[in-house]
């Protein structure tokens, strides 16, 4: 008897000794996040650079009242969509406390002032362009191998939702920047929109080439009707008609491109999520969503509250849940989660080919 226990308690041994030596198996999907201030959730904290958003009264509404670096009274797109999906939230990849497993659940590389071009934004000066932020994406995979193996490493990436929101700063941060912008004098707008999409092509394979294949890429917003905007370039309310052009040239494009590096690829591998008509449906017609106003910012100063930035001394709303812009540029948390609704299931119109709860219904049964 004694002899047959001794014998099972060896057995049982070798399978724990056994089971220790696997490699950590990836428990749920990781996520990641490349682009600018729309997705930025506190890089830029970490960089001597204007382009900050650590200081109240930024993240009013966050769950602890802080400010955090995002570019919002509470949380920004990244942030829903991973609650939407029950995934633990995605950590600044600066912050010193990305380590260890909080690794696995992925990475948010998006630094607010970028654009697709890295002569966007150099009035920010040190911010994460985003041939840094891949080169960062690659830094991580390293760091990852080392915990879990690079064959794990790779299925992590493969398996990862990644999100990738970049295009309106190349308009507002560098074409029309300034009048006479040397972008402006070296390109027509339709030119210039070619040329974007053609350099955006080359962020894109990249990133393919780094591992990625579930890709959701953002289009640019209704960028010629953010109060910052009407501030500077409106009389009576109305949306700036030449970056309006702007998006609408380049919108279309952008989806052309991602349609043709999948069918050059093989696989859907790229999302185009129409957020110019999801932005735009609040903008034209806010009372339809509850909105107060589309045109005045929750947080600034000046007509529409759209000149300067937000600051402690800025005007603030009492109610952010009726402002469909927090600040000059970007959607309150509420219109952010009108934007998460349709990205998770919208029709053709907003997600092309298919919506994220469809990506995430299908990808399960692999």
């Amino acid at each position: 008897m004694s002899c047959s226990l001794s014998f099972l308690s060896y057995c049982i041994l070798l399978l724990v000794l056994a089971f220790c030596n696997l490699p950590l198996e990836v428990e749920s999907r990781a996520f990641f996040v490349f682009g600018d201030s729309l997705v930025d959730n506190g890089n830029n904290n970490y960089l001597l650079t204007s382009a900050r958003a650590d200081s109240p009264p930024y993240g009013i509404d966050y769950p602890t009242h802080r400010a955090t670096g995002r570019f919002s009274n509470g949380l920004n797109i990244p942030d829903i969509i991973s609650e939407q999906l029950g995934m633990e939230p995605t950590l600044p990849y600066l912050a010193p406390q990305l380590t260890g497993d909080r690794l696995l659940v992925g990475a948010n590389f998006a630094s607010a002032g970028v654009g697709i071009l890295n002569d966007t934004g150099i009035q920010f000066f040190n911010i994460i362009r985003i041939g840094k932020q891949l080169e960062y994406f690659e830094q991580y995979q390293r760091r990852v191998s080392g915990l879990i193996g690079a064959e794990q490493t790779e299925q992590l990436v493969n398996s990862a939702l990644i999100l990738i929101t970049l295009g309106g700063n190349d308009f507002v941060n560098n074409y029309y920047l300034i009048p006479f912008s040397a972008r402006s004098r070296q390109f027509s707008l339709p030119d210039y929109v070619v040329y974007l999409i053609s350099e955006y092509r080359k962020i894109l394979q990249k990133l393919y080439d780094l591992g990625g294949r579930r890709v959701l890429v953002t289009g640019t917003g209704p960028i010629g009707c953010v109060p910052a905007e009407l501030a500077q370039r409106s009389t009576s309310g109305e949306c700036s008609v030449e970056l309006q052009r702007a998006a609408a040239l380049f919108n279309p494009q952008l989806t052309q491109m991602l349609a043709d590096l999948n069918s050059q690829i093989g696989a859907n591998v790229f999302i185009a999520a129409n957020t110019f008509t999801m932005n735009m449906n609040f903008v034209s017609n806010p009372q339809a969503y509850g909105f107060v106003t589309s045109k005045i910012a929750c947080c600034g100063q000046g007509p529409y509250n759209g000149i300067g930035l937000c600051t402690p001394l800025s005007n603030l709303c009492p109610n952010r849940d009726i402002y469909a812009f927090w600040d000059p540029f970007h959607p309150s948390e509420r219109a952010n989660r009108i934007i998460v609704q349709q990205i998770l299931t919208g029709s053709s119109e907003y997600m092309n080919p298919m919506n994220l709860s469809t990506i995430m219904a299908l990808d399960s049964r692999t």
